[in-house]
């Protein structure tokens, strides 16, 4: 996907490869249609709502990419344990937490090239996965749902994991997406409910959270390809007071975080996507349409709204009426679809889904489950 293809669409198909779309259920139906054809999105996500069957799941996501002018990006949350959208049609696969317990650096690739192969024939091509929380004894007390989402308690833990992880995601052919930037960890509460508030100071975050990002970013083999902004507040960075809702200016929608902090300070120069902007962080302080804006204004390349085709829609007409009116400039808008076009280039073509090796490789996370000791006990999300 070359960056020029995508600055020559028209306005309205420009403004659309920044929308990383939910879809309402299991089948392309005439709903789903019209959302796709009319969005034109540069990506869709997959939930568990999406998931019946490996067949009809490929053939939901072959009947979008037949809908669409450009190739979108096809993402999902396969991280294992309480997050895994597969869970319906393949062995539950293990949470980070009972990896690293068992501190074994072999099973996190293991799970890492069994999630991208299984992901690419079902015909994704990223994963929003792994969560980078430093999960310290003090922080798992926490309400925050990320007590067993993590690989580690300490920086050097989530690094050591997390690179395996990823060589196994990605020498699979599915890229990896690190999150929730800057790290909510430390946060009281789940972003799904309200605005998770991280009370250290920039050079905490650096010394402590950012650390595993800053070692992936600086290596040469360009590993990092995408990255989740979150929607916590960092009162000990950046406090705006004209922003509504309060003093705190969430990340994903914060220039000093996403441009300031991420691709100035940080030197990352690849896909930025937020967090899902339907989340209680923000749509309790935010119209879908401001959100996106101010998203757009901070320096997000790509924005997720998961659930509801209405706030899809209010979305896209909002990013579309800056553009218009210039308040979201055409170099801003140029230099997010140079990234996407760049992240579009180097993604994987689906492998063939073939079931006998599909249930091969959940037998094989059996296996994985059983060294573990793993028994999973969540519910779908």
């Amino acid at each position: 996907m070359l960056p020029e293809k995508l600055s020559s669409l028209p306005l309205e198909q420009q403004v659309g490869q920044f929308l990383f779309i939910g879809l309402p259920g299991t089948e392309l139906d005439a709903e789903t249609r019209d959302l796709v054809t009319e969005i034109q999105p540069g990506g869709i996500i997959i939930f568990g709502r999406n998931v019946a069957s490996p067949e009809q799941l490929r053939r939901l996501l072959d009947g979008v990419r037949e809908l669409v002018h450009t190739p979108p990006l096809f993402g999902i949350d396969q991280e294992g344990g309480l997050v895994d959208r597969l869970r319906r049609i393949f062995t539950p696969m293990p949470a980070a937490r009972t990896i690293r317990q068992h501190g074994d650096l072999a099973a996190a690739r293991t799970l890492g090239r069994i999630t991208g192969e299984v992901l690419r024939m079902l015909g994704f091509n990223i994963n929003f996965a792994p969560v980078m929380s430093i999960m310290t004894e003090d922080r798992d007390l926490l309400s925050n749902g990320l007590y067993s989402r993590s690989f580690g308690r300490s920086p050097g833990e989530v690094l050591g994991y997390t690179t395996v992880y990823m060589r196994g995601l990605q020498g699979a052919g599915c890229l990896g997406c690190l999150k929730h930037f800057p790290g909510i960890g430390a946060g009281e509460v789940d972003s799904h409910e309200e605005m998770p508030v991280v009370q250290l100071s920039h050079d905490d975050l650096i010394a402590q959270d950012l650390a595993p990002y800053i070692e992936l970013f600086q290596r040469r083999d360009d590993r990092v390809r995408c990255v989740m902004v979150s929607h916590g507040g960092f009162p000990n960075i950046d406090i705006r007071e004209e922003v509504t809702g309060g003093l705190l200016e969430p990340a994903s929608l914060n220039y000093n975080i996403v441009t300031k902090l991420l691709r100035q300070e940080l030197g990352y120069n690849h896909l930025a996507v937020t967090d899902d902007l339907e989340m209680g962080a923000i749509a309790r302080h935010y119209e879908i349409g401001d959100a996106v804006v101010r998203a757009a204004l901070a320096g997000e390349d790509m924005f997720l709204i998961c659930a509801t085709p209405e706030k899809i829609r209010r979305g896209h007409d909002a990013l579309l009426e800056a553009a218009q009116r210039g308040r979201l400039p055409e170099d801003r808008r140029q230099q997010s679809l140079q990234r996407i076009a760049r992240t579009k280039a180097i993604v994987e073509e689906p492998l063939p889904l073939d079931l006998d090796q599909f249930t091969a490789l959940s037998e094989e996370i059996a296996k994985l489950n059983s060294k573990l000791n793993y028994v999973y006990g969540g519910t779908v999300k």
